[in-house]
């Protein structure tokens, strides 16, 4: 009840009062009348029932006295509590309003996302969080040991690295935003943070990471946004086609990385209903070829070089379409031999002038490479996570032991199996040969010794390989005896221990071989075993241990350390710089 009604109250119960009052007066001044008239009819002869009236009077008039007094007490009274209840209701509204001023305070801080040093929707107060600036956009890199090169004749800054999951706001569609809040993260990754922005820009990047740092997601957001203000796909007014409609080409070098990159952004563009597909050899091409026709939804195709060009050359799948082009793992395709395949591959999708963008990822990029890479390129935006130069990742522990034969390399592995308690553990522990007949052995030897183990490698059917890569991962199978065919690329979560049973043909694959374990800034650890027949890699092995500040075993040094100088079969020496000029190195000032 607000003041006003209480006022009115009152006004209303002492007009009902002051009538009573006069309607009492005129009942007193009747009866006075009434005995006045009586007394005088009766003067002169006085009645002995006078002081018995006088008495009922007097008792009636105190009685009409106190009921009107009465009356009035409880009017104030009345009065009173009606006040003190008013007051009681404006107490209680003031302090229900300040705990709903509270509540909606604290309902918009639970809904504002703020960054936590481990995915996205996270409950920080919306007013702490502040744009990264150039000062703070310094310090990231620092921190993360990261350089971003545009060009040489670009004079453009790039723009500043997303550092927080809040900073996409108003750069992506809602629909891109909520399934990347639906992945879990909580910040981005390096690699994720600076080109972002950069994609986002719509400039070609070559992105230098090690394995396992969110290279996928670095390329795969940036095309779905593509695929919403490129292609209209979300435009329901739009003519449906009968078949695929391929605007994004991600290109790897192997059918395991290809399935598992097609796999990883599946996650993504699910929810928003963009289909993709994975072409690759070793099983039937009809199938393939048959999902591209029936499933209008297709706008992805990931797939290696041989199968994508068989399949655009045959006209089975059409890449002119393509404005959004990815090679990952690009510097091993080139050094492969795939330069061919890719530049067919590019010719048939839209040309940089007709608007393609072209991202490359790697975890190195030689300049032999790179120049060739430049060809296909629009004034890339270079960013590298770490070092360019091959280098191993430091946070696995390096163990090199140098044995005399391959007998000691198979005591040594069942020696090393049974004291982390592999026959039990759960612990993932990818065990590498050279050749196809070694692995398939190592791997009888070990299901004879009683170890759950499962094998990858040439010989072994395309969903034979599958199968026993999903066993790995689920830890049904702890144990994976594995070609290189398994080396590059693949994210297999959790693995703690990689063991190189021979050692490989290069250096290069000795350091993608134990970039297996260590993953997404977790620690690992590997186990190489290095005989007489390995000596002429000693001096780069001995160099890359050292990069790592791991121990060089002493029996390693006393092999020739001399380092051979590169060649390639096609490119010919990988030290002769075949780019002209430097790229130029941005730094970001302060105001």
């Amino acid at each position: 009840m607000t003041t006003s009604t209480t006022e009115k109250a009152l006004e209303d119960r002492a007009k009902s009062l002051h009538k009573k009052e006069k309607k009492a007066a005129a009942k007193a001044a009747a009866a006075a009348a009434a005995a006045a008239s009586a007394s005088t009819s009766l003067e002169g002869s006085p009645s002995p029932a006078s002081p018995a009236k006088k008495e009922k009077k007097d008792k009636k008039d105190k009685k009409e006295k106190k009921d009107k007094k009465r009356s009035a007490d409880d009017d104030d009274d009345a009065a009173v509590d009606d006040e003190k209840a008013a007051k009681k209701r404006r107490k209680e509204e003031k302090k229900a309003k300040k705990a709903a001023a509270k509540a909606s305070v604290a309902t918009s801080v639970e809904s504002t996302p703020a960054a936590t040093p481990a995915p996205v929707a996270s409950t920080s107060a919306a007013a702490s969080f502040t744009p990264t600036n150039p000062t703070a956009a310094r310090a990231f890199l620092e921190s993360n040991n990261i350089t971003i090169e545009a060009p040489e004749e670009s004079n453009e800054r790039p723009p500043l690295p997303m550092v927080d999951f809040r900073e996409l706001e108003g750069k992506i569609d809602a629909a891109v935003k909520k399934t990347l809040d639906a992945q879990g993260f909580s910040t981005p990754t390096p690699i994720q943070a600076c080109c972002w922005p950069v994609l986002l820009q719509n400039k070609d990047v070559v992105g230098i990471a090690e394995t396992g740092s969110g290279k996928t997601f670095a390329f795969g957001l940036p095309a779905l946004q593509h695929l919403v203000t490129k292609h209209n796909v979300f435009d329901g007014n739009k003519k449906k086609a009968k078949g695929a409609q391929v605007n994004v080409l991600v290109v790897a070098p192997t059918r395991e990385l290809a399935i598992q990159t097609e796999e990883n952004l599946a996650k993504l563009g699910k929810s928003m209903g963009i289909g993709m597909i994975c072409l690759y050899g070793g099983v039937s091409k009809q199938e393939q070829v048959r999902l591209l026709n029936q499933t209008p939804t297709v706008r992805i195709v990931v797939g290696t070089p041989g199968r994508v060009l068989d399949m655009a050359r045959d006209g089975s799948l059409d890449l002119s379409g393509v404005t959004y082009l990815v090679l990952d793992e690009a510097d091993r395709m080139l050094d492969k031999g795939f330069e061919p395949d890719i530049r067919a591959i590019i010719g048939m999708c839209k040309s940089r002038e007709e608007g393609r963008h072209t991202s490359m990822f790697s975890a190195t990029w030689p300049p032999a490479v790179r120049g060739l890479a430049e060809s296909f390129m629009n004034g890339p935006v270079r960013v590298t996570v770490g070092s360019d130069e091959l280098s191993a990742n430091r946070r696995v522990e390096q163990t090199v032991e140098v044995l005399a034969d391959g007998y000691a390399k198979e005591r040594r592995l069942n020696d090393f199996l049974r004291s982390v308690n592999a026959q039990r553990s759960k612990d993932k522990i990818l065990i590498f040969a050279l050749y196809k007949k070694e692995a398939q052995r190592i791997e009888q030897t070990l299901r004879r010794g009683g170890f759950k183990v499962s094998g990858i490698h040439g010989d072994l059917g395309q969903n034979e390989r599958i199968a026993s890569l999903e066993r790995f991962k689920l830890a049904e199978t702890p144990l994976l005896v594995a070609t290189d065919v398994a080396a590059r690329g693949l994210d297999i979560p959790n693995v703690e221990h990689v063991v190189n049973y021979t050692f490989p043909l290069t250096i290069e694959d000795y350091v993608h071989r134990i970039g297996r374990t260590g993953r997404g800034g977790k620690t690992g650890k590997s186990l190489t075993f290095f005989t007489d027949m390995d000596k002429a890699h000693a001096g780069e092995l001995i160099r890359v241990l050292k990069d790592a500040d791991q121990k060089v075993p002493e029996d390693l040094t006393k092999f020739p350390t001399t380092i051979k100088k590169k060649t390639h079969s096609s490119y010919g020496d990988h030290f002769k710089e075949l780019v002209p000029g430097k790229a130029k190195k941005i730094t970001f000032d302060d105001d």
